[in-house]
């Protein structure tokens, strides 16, 4: 193991970054800050559970890694870019509408950092409180939200709250403009025809895994398109990723889903997105006890620096 400070018990800060957690000015001098939400609403399937557990995962699996992309032009972000870990936010396990304001206050305080803010799932719920934190401070918010499904239920599991409804919330959020909202990578038949419906009539754009692939291999040129739906009209793009927009193959610790999108494209996009410039991420959806040998969490970081490879571009 690197030589790194832990953010907890024997659980290294992610990446080797400074711990910063209960101390708002060390963050405000970051260029990035990341900060996990083990946070895990109701179940909508048997007992495929656990994603409340991935951020100390994440953690333990980025103590792996150096900031070096030699595929990236050689790019090392550790070199540019100053990290914060802010640890984990205090959720309550039994109440949803604390936890939710939780998240959200502590959002609120990681934008006013002014850094590129990370976070890591737990389940998509947590999106809708960090976007409304960025979005209640006059921000125009523009998403692309990366995933296999809609997520824009109008409860899930009766949660209105829960990992299927976290864009339903988000649609009638003041600040976020549903015309830059892109739902990319949609597939596989665990959407209904309601989801498709609702997303069109709130205004916001679905582009499915096949529109993607329609486009060949020219990721890049695919990207520019959607990042510039993303940026109409708003003053920050925010890219929300769950797992299972990967195809199952390449992602074991995260829902069953097939024909969904390959390693190489999901990075390529990331990097493509991170440098036309994104204002912070979240990954969620990792279930480390259904993860041989911690695959999924593993890639959490890859994924992660290729986003911090293209930020870095986007600075300079």
């Amino acid at each position: 193991m690197q030589d790194e400070e832990y953010i907890y018990g024997n659980t290294p800060c992610y990446l080797g970054s400074t711990d910063v957690s209960g101390d708002w000015k060390k963050a405000a001098g970051k260029d990035v800050l990341f900060y996990g939400v083990p946070w895990e609403g109701a179940v909508t399937w048997g007992d495929f559970t656990g994603c409340e557990l991935a951020p100390k995962v994440i953690r333990l699996s980025s103590a792996r890694y150096s900031g070096y992309l030699p595929e990236l032009d050689h790019i090392d972000v550790k070199e540019h870019l100053t990290m914060g870990d802010a640890g984990d936010i205090d959720v309550v396990p039994s109440n949803v509408e604390e936890t939710m304001k939780r998240i959200g206050a502590f959002a609120d305080k990681a934008w006013d950092s002014g850094a590129f803010s990370i976070a890591f799932g737990g389940d998509h719920g947590i999106t809708y409180p960090i976007v409304k934190a960025l979005a209640s401070k006059g921000k125009k918010v523009g998403i692309i939200h990366m995933d296999a499904h809609y997520d824009n239920n109008d409860s899930s599991m009766g949660d209105p709250y829960g990992r299927g409804a976290p864009f339903a919330r988000l649609y009638e959020t003041d600040g976020v403009r549903n015309e830059s909202l892109v739902h990319l990578g949609i597939h596989g038949p665990r959407n209904k025809p309601e989801n498709g419906r609702s997303a069109k009539e709130a205004g916001a754009v679905t582009l499915t895994l096949h529109d993607i692939r329609k486009n060949g291999h020219d990721l890049e040129a695919f990207a520019d398109k959607v990042y510039a739906i993303a940026a109409e009209q708003t003053d920050a793009v925010y890219l929300s990723i769950c797992s299972d927009v990967l195809d199952h193959a390449f992602n074991p610790g995260g829902p069953i889903d097939g024909n969904g999108l390959h390693s190489h494209e999901l990075l390529t996009l990331i990097h493509a997105f991170a440098k036309k410039g994104l204002i912070g991420m979240d990954y969620v959806e990792v279930y480390p006890q259904q993860d041989p040998n911690d695959f999924s969490s593993h890639f959490v970081t890859n994924a992660v620096l290729y986003a911090l490879a293209g930020h870095q571009l986007s600075k300079a």
